[in-house]
């Protein structure tokens, strides 16, 4: 592969790390914050299992960021994407379990102010909504799995060792279906912006032929893995203990919520049978893990009637806010910047 080609993946890649350090490790945060898995084990099952979501299933919810804005040029790629890494960069700096959804549209948005380019209002309306639905669905899922699991386990009454061995495997077949949905879901936020100007040839191993979006999802997973390693542990124990007081029960059900609608926008085969049924398509758009954990554990709070951190989900809902316009104002300085200080395509 071309060094320009790397030079200019490099702000993807920047992305991915701020993603696994901020939205990846969302899946694990309640296991953690729980104390039911180790950081060190949770990290090695979300990372192989994002790289598999990613590089399987990761086409789906890229085309609705494409259709937002076409970014034409490696340049304006590069821009895109290093402005939606650094605002979530500093986002994450704080605290804060900020959108990568919300950061990268951001930045699309003011790559079409500078470029002069429509902004489609009827994509846009259609990802704004997802993003009120992510939270809101993910409350109701969470209601409904924590009935159904303490109804179970009232039946069934479990002994106390057996019950945290049932926990302790859940909450691991839980993060790592997470982790799944997560790459497949979030992948496009990584590399989306380059699919349409990537030099790359499709790649035969094998016999198996790797086209060269796949190729770029690859590369964002292990962007995404290292991240997960090296900065996720400060927001996964924000997630994870600092918004409510979580129990080993709730912490499954809260990743299982999570993981289910970061699932259900990502899958091309869920959205197909319900067109097939007559029912209105799924739309397959990139969503926030954040805003789905954080709306599973309110969800868990409402029914359980616990008292919120107010503070903590003020900041966060804050984050929320000022994540895509401050993307959106940093992607068109810097698309400023690159054009007119590097001399490079842009639009």
């Amino acid at each position: 592969m071309d060094i320009a080609i790397w030079i200019f993946l490099s702000s993807g890649l920047f992305l991915g790390w701020s993603l696994g350090a901020n939205d990846a490790a969302n899946v694990f945060g309640t296991a953690v914050g729980a104390k039911m898995l180790k950081f060190s084990t949770a990290a090695i099952i979300c990372s192989i299992m994002l790289i598999l979501g990613s590089v399987i299933s990761g086409a789906g919810a890229s085309h609705t960021l494409g259709a937002l804005g076409k970014v034409s040029a490696m340049g304006g790629a590069f821009t895109v994407a290093l402005s939606a890494a650094t605002t979530v960069y500093f986002m994450t700096k704080s605290g804060l379990p900020v959108s990568t959804s919300q950061a990268i549209v951001g930045a699309i948005i003011g790559w079409n102010l500078f470029s002069d380019m429509a902004t489609d209002s009827s994509v846009l309306t259609k990802i704004l909504t997802t993003w009120v639905l992510c939270p809101i669905l993910a409350a109701v899922v969470a209601i409904i799995l924590y009935k159904c699991v303490t109804f179970l386990l009232h039946t069934l009454r479990p002994g106390l060792f057996q019950l945290d061995n049932w926990t302790r495997i859940g909450l691991i077949f839980a993060g790592a279906f997470g982790s799944y949905s997560l790459g497949a879901n979030n992948i496009a936020n990584v590399m989306g912006v380059f699919v349409p100007s990537t030099p790359l040839d499709p790649l035969h191993i094998a016999g198996v032929e790797f086209s060269a979006s796949m190729q770029l999802f690859f590369i964002g997973a292990i962007a995404i893995s290292v991240g997960v390693f090296t900065y996720s542990k400060k927001v996964m124990l924000t997630v994870g203990d600092n918004l409510i007081t979580m129990t080993p029960i709730s912490a499954w059900v809260v990743v299982m919520a999570h993981s289910t609608v970061l699932f259900i926008f990502s899958s091309q085969s869920l959205s197909d049978a319900f067109t097939n049924i007559g029912l209105p398509s799924i739309p397959l758009v990139p969503v926030s893990s954040s805003q789905a954990l954080i709306g599973a554990v309110i969800g868990i709070a409402i029914l359980k009637r616990l008292p919120v951190q107010l503070g903590v989900l003020l900041k966060i809902l804050m984050g929320w806010v000022v994540t895509p316009i401050m993307s959106a104002i940093s992607c068109f300085i810097g698309l400023f910047i690159v054009q007119n200080l590097f001399n490079q395509v842009v639009v």
